[in-house]
């Protein structure tokens, strides 16, 4: 995209170190933060997470690991002595600690909705296709972009596991892998100067706290997008074409294939890669229209061929909230946090992302050679702000808009905690102004100004991650008492079943979708929800008599569905709790089974023999 020889060489004139001196020090802070991290993970107890989520029950040894990890990254990056190859071992140990943690502790998966894309899996590997909008109701938008699950059904095939649940769990750790390669393309753009290569990684990885890398399409869409920003920015940009880049019909192939796999994949992705690479063209940092034009014909000819079904149902609700940006962003009844732990690490959250990108602010105004030179990268962050006022996107579009600006504000948070760029020129005249000397007191004090306060914004950003992405783990974990539960429901519930339960958030919540149907009563409007409050298990009653033999009608109550219910001001634990008790005390209903994770309960069926 630009020129780099103009400037400043990143740390000439010093030698690099060989042999022991260049290993002692990387190698002893990054082997005592992994001892650090596995004596963490061996005395970790989660049996009995609270409201902080894994925040409360991580060994300290854990916290101590990061601290260490994130120190030994910094000084390692910082000293041009050292091999090129230390930064990224130590980007490496950040996923296994960040990424891969959960799933050492937890001995099932997490998150509901990784549960529920095991499940669209499933169907398609028992049945050999999807069905169609009418037949399956709100499971359509699967239906209609099945890319990510056809793949998956695929690789389940070629490992020969019997369900996705054998790996999944491992899935953040395997999505954030599959954003390194990319993100370094982009960066080495624009700057060979590892230090703000490999700090900007870093600080990607920790911003990237909005959850998005579990097992769903969006993570792979996700890497997808970053790698075509990547071959758009290296292989179409200005610099690119005026050089005559060979190949381009290659690069063009490769290009059409991504955006393919995105399209068909994921509803809001290829919309963000449109806007990304709009405001390339129209902020002339790319003279080539291919690209986005190319994703516009893809993006539309889908959406008017396998997904219109889809779309044809969403589009007034969609046109609505187009403009209503307070709606938009706006988390509202079942999406608020409630209670102390869960305030206050959605704060984390929120301060994280803010602290990030201020920095990003803070690098825009003080590099002004970057502010320059990688223009197109302050374009993509800002790109997909507009999206605020397209849609809500389920309430999520916030933490969406967040997540698509990262890599560009991951860069300019990093030039923020490093010295300023300078050109060989300008370098060269403030060395003849007597302004760089080196050996100078003051100079001396600066640099260790320079080095300890922005490794205190990092180390904060850092150790921050961990509320903000692992604070609500006691709505996503599910101990294997409650798959146990909820798989021998379903393994005993005839076709055409209905399972009424609080919320969906348990596990294999849409196993066997095709055939059982699902009632979650939180989600009606709260009169009725006031109404199975007052009178649960006559109101419940009423609810689920409609189901016609050979079908069953089964109450489900859940460790999962109190905590969500809890955490995201719905109903508190005494009131579902009341719930549960009258159900279990009226004639009306017979307990199949129950566990410390929750109870089934079945209603009795009117004439003929209960089974």
């Amino acid at each position: 995209m630009t020129d780099l020889s103009d400037l400043t060489p990143a740390w000439s004139g010093r030698s690099a170190l060989t042999g022991r001196r260049a290993l002692a020090g990387p190698a002893a802070f990054l082997l005592v933060a992994l001892a650090l991290w596995a004596y963490a993970v061996r005395h970790t107890d989660v049996s009995r997470l609270d409201d902080y989520g894994l925040l409360s029950a991580l060994h300290p040894a854990f916290w101590a690991g990061l601290a260490v990890l994130t120190t030994g990254f910094w000084f390692t990056v910082r000293d041009p002595r050292r091999p090129g190859a230390w930064p990224a071992a130590y980007v490496l140990g950040l996923l296994v600690m960040e990424r891969a943690t959960q799933a050492v502790l937890y001995p099932t998966p997490l998150y509901a909705w990784a549960w529920k894309h095991e499940a669209v899996i499933d169907h398609l590997l028992t049945a050999g296709g999807l069905q169609t909008a009418d037949q399956v109701g709100d499971m359509a938008v699967y239906d209609q972009w099945p890319g990510f699950f056809a793949a998956q059904a695929a690789l389940q095939r070629l490992l020969g596991v019997d369900s996705a649940a054998m790996f999944m769990a491992w899935w953040p750790l395997v999505s954030s892998l599959m954003l390194l390669l990319p993100l370094l393309l982009i960066y080495r753009t624009f700057t060979e100067d590892r230090r703000l290569i490999w700090t900007a990684v870093w600080l990607f990885y920790v911003a990237n706290w909005v959850g998005q890398d579990y097992f769903s399409p969006q993570s792979v869409a996700y890497a997808l997008h970053v790698g075509v920003l990547a071959v758009v920015l290296r292989r179409f940009g200005r610099s690119a074409v005026r050089r005559g880049q060979p190949r381009q019909a290659v690069w063009s192939v490769v290009l059409t294939v991504m955006v393919v796999a995105i399209v068909i994949s994921h509803q809001l992705t290829p919309g963000m890669l449109v806007v990304c690479l709009l405001a390339l063209c129209l902020g002339r940092r790319s003279r080539d229209w291919v690209p986005v034009v190319t994703t516009v014909v893809i993006f539309l000819a889908w959406c008017l061929t396998a997904a219109l079904p889809f779309l044809s149902a969403a589009m007034p609700d969609m046109i609505r909230s187009i403009g209503d940006v307070g709606a938009n962003v706006e988390t509202g009844y079942g999406a608020t946090p409630t209670g102390t732990g869960a305030v206050a690490t959605s704060w984390a959250a929120r301060l994280l992302s803010g602290s990030v990108l201020l920095l990003a602010a803070v690098g825009v105004w003080r590099q002004r050679v970057l502010r320059h030179r990688a223009r197109p990268l302050l374009l993509i962050a800002a790109a997909p702000l507009p999206m605020f006022a397209a849609s809500s996107y389920g309430s999520e579009m916030i933490f969406r808009v967040l997540l698509f600006m990262l890599p560009g504000a991951a860069f300019f948070a990093a030039a923020a905690l490093l010295p300023e760029v300078r050109t060989l020129a300008a370098d060269a005249a403030a060395q003849e102004a007597g302004r760089r000397q080196p050996a100078d007191p003051a100079e001396r004090r600066r640099w260790g100004i320079a080095t300890w306060v922005p490794l205190a914004a990092l180390l904060g950003t850092t150790l921050a991650f961990v509320p903000a992405y692992s604070g609500k783990d006691r709505i996503n974990y599910f101990p294997p008492q409650e798959v146990a539960l909820v798989r021998q429901l379903f393994d005993q519930a005839p076709d055409g079943s209905l399972v009424v339960a609080a919320n969906r958030n348990y596990p294999d919540a849409y196993a066997s979708y095709w055939r059982v149907d699902h009632y979650w009563f939180l989600d009606d409007g709260r009169s009725h929800v006031d109404r199975i409050v007052r009178s649960p298990a006559a109101t419940l009653a009423r609810d689920m008599a409609g189901v016609e033999r050979p079908g069953r009608a089964y109450f489900l109550l859940t460790q999962g569905q109190l905590a969500n219910s809890e955490m995201n001001g719905q109903l508190d634990k005494a009131q579902l709790r009341r719930i549960q008790k009258s159900v279990a005390a009226s004639p009306r209903f017979r307990l199949v089974a129950e566990n410390g994770a929750g109870w089934l309960y079945v209603l009795k069926q009117s004439g003929g023999a209960e089974r």
